[in-house]
Parts: structure tokens; sequence; C-alpha cells
């Protein structure tokens, strides 16, 4: 659904883009991870059509974002960073407007602003203004917008920034609502735990290049053995050190592992353990690993 090859993009002496390749299946939530000035905004306007590119192609939808921007724009929804409802306006006065400015005709767009409120659990506020809202219900609302004409592809630019846990929730709620609906969705996030959550394949990027890619489960890697010893760590990361490369963080010590039974055997013959821990690891262990390399 998404294919971009050799994107580059520079402001200045600056390149926010250095080569990006990216592939996203279409029915897929695909997460962009990346530190700030990582080049992922700039990434998601290109593909929306409101930066133009350097060098490279990229195709949304089967549609060349520079020869046929229209097209792309017909495909697409977009959602940024900032909610752009109108604060004075109704939930179902905002979303009639989105509709009858997306060129549909009254009674049109009164029908989808209907069926949008009911999609996203917004019906019995329909009627209230939107400056009345709660974080993750003008979220949701804005969600509701950029489904106007059912895109086959929206974009999320860090939907849930500043977002308290429950306003997250809802919106991560929305989010797979769309997911199942067969909506292919590109969702930027610096919360990894978010990507986690939604993502079917994410995509590390850093320095305006993605430098990993693959499932959450995949980047994570294999399972993690936790030592914590009243002794010398030194001690306890030598033995360790024959299932692999080791790390040692104050008194714990941390090696991968592949063999779930062999490494909790070996772990119960160090002598001075405090304490054996086997692990899934996170994919914040895995960003920081790849950003830091």
């Amino acid at each position: 659904m998404i294919d971009a090859r050799d994107l580059r993009k520079r402001y200045g002496g600056s390149a926010a883009l250095d080569g990006l390749d990216l592939t996203v299946a279409a029915g897929t939530v695909h997460g962009l991870l990346g530190p700030n000035g990582a080049g992922k905004t700039t990434l998601v306007r290109i593909l929306a059509t409101l930066v133009h590119l350097d060098s490279g192609t990229a195709t949304v939808a089967g549609h060349d974002v520079h020869r046929h921007p229209e097209r792309v724009r017909a495909a697409i929804g977009l959602v940024g960073q900032h909610a752009a409802v109108d604060e004075l306006l109704s939930a179902r006065q905002n979303l009639v407007m989105f509709g009858r400015l997306s060129h549909l005709g009254h009674r049109a767009a009164r029908r989808r602003a209907d069926a949008l409120l009911e999609q996203f659990g917004l019906t019995d506020v329909g009627e209230k203004p939107a400056g009345r809202f709660s974080g993750g219900t003008r979220r949701r609302l804005d969600l509701a917008a950029g489904m106007i004409l059912t895109p086959r592809v929206l974009f999320l630019d860090e939907p849930t920034t500043g977002l308290d846990p429950h306003a997250r929730a809802e919106v991560w709620t929305a989010v797979r609502h769309l997911a199942a609906g067969g909506t292919t969705v590109l969702l930027t996030t610096q919360y990894l735990d978010e990507a986690d959550q939604l993502a079917d394949h994410v995509s590390v990027m850093h320095h305006g290049r993605v430098i990993a890619a693959g499932t959450p489960a995949e980047l994570k890697g294999p399972d993690r053995l936790d030592v914590l010893t009243t002794g010398d760590p030194a001690t306890a990361a030598a033995r360790l050190g024959t299932l692999g490369p080791v790390t040692v963080d104050g008194r714990k010590v941390s090696v991968a592992v592949h063999d779930r039974v062999a490494a909790l055997t070996l772990a119960a013959t160090l002598p001075d353990v405090a304490d054996i821990t086997v692990r899934r690891p996170t994919l914040d262990e895995a960003f920081l690993h790849l950003v830091a390399a």
C-alpha cells in the first residue's frame, strides 16, 4: 500500500531524509519509531503530498506522490500531531463540516457524520461542543474526521502525544477498530509501548533512514536471563558469557538466551545468586540499542 525508495529531503544544510526505504503492506498497522529529528513527520508529509521530495520515488495506494498527488489525496486520510477540530462546533457539526469540505452533499455529509459518531463511540456527545471534550474524546473525533471518505490509507502522526493513559487507551481502541475494518495505518510515535500494542510491523528511523524493521517480536530479539548477584558480578558474567555477550548493570548480569532450560540450569549453579529471571525483552531496550549503535 506504501512503497518508498531512496527518499531524500534536505532543509538547508540538514538532511531530514537520507536515502529512506519503506514498504507498508495493505491492511496493516505499521509503526514508525524514532527520536526527535529522525525524519518521521517529514516522511508523513511527503507521503501525504504536503511536501515535495528532493529525490527518490514513493507510491501510496498505487499512485505516485509526485506525478499524481491528487489521486494520492483521494485515497488517504491524515491526522496530525494537533487536533484539527473546531472547538466551538459540536462533534456532529465538525464531521458535517469536514464532509462538506470533502465535497459530500449536505445529506451525504450528515449520514456520514452519524455513521462516524457511532463507529467511534461519540453518539452520546454528538451535540456537545468539542471544546468541552477530554483529550481522548477530542482525539477520537479527530480520527473520525480523518475517516470522512473512508481512506484506504490513514496517516497518524503521533496521535497520542500529551494524552493521559486513559485517553491513550481510547485512541488505541479506535485505531484497532480502523485496522480491523481494512484501513492501512501508518503510525508515527515516540511511545514504544504504543507501537508494541498496535503495530503489526515496525520500522525504526534514525538520521533520516530506516535502520531496522520487523515485527515487534523480531525487533525485541530472544529472551533475556537476568541474574542478580550478591557477590562479584564479574564472576557471574564470566560464567554466563558462555551463552553469549553479557551486559552488567551494577550487580545485575544479563544475557540473551535461546534455550530457557539450559540458561536457568547454568544460572542455578552460580554462587551468591539473589534472584534469577527469564523475561521477554522490551521494545524500549531494542530501540535504545538500535539508535545507540
